[in-house]
């Protein structure tokens, strides 16, 4: 694996995680007051502390973000648009940050 290749692959699900936590705090933006917004901003903060620690440790990405994946699916499973919308990208990211774990001494090797 040459240096762009694992350079681009450590770095991915982080890029992906950020840009899902943004797409989660869009939805955020409906609320129509204050105490709304908190409410419903506070998942997407909580989701950035996650990447935040995921930043050292890839398996708590893989973990958390593979589960909620899989959690919002059940949830949702009767809207097939919601679950195309954002367990998708959880369920991606969660797999990706997985395969970084289970990579970690080949993609930090050189970094």
């Amino acid at each position: 694996m040459n240096e762009q290749s694992r350079r681009w692959l450590l770095w991915a699900p982080r890029i992906l995680a950020i840009l899902v936590c943004l797409l989660l705090g869009v939805f955020a933006l409906d609320a129509s007051g204050l105490s709304d917004f908190a409410l419903h901003v506070a998942p997407t903060l909580l989701l950035l502390a996650v990447v935040a620690v995921s930043w050292r440790w890839e398996w708590v990405g893989g973990v958390v973000f593979t589960g909620l994946g899989i959690a919002y699916a059940y949830v949702s499973r009767g809207h097939a648009s919601w679950v195309l919308c954002i367990s998708l990208p959880l369920l991606a990211v969660g797999v990706w940050y997985g395969w970084n774990w289970r990579h970690h001494r080949e993609l930090h090797a050189h970094v």
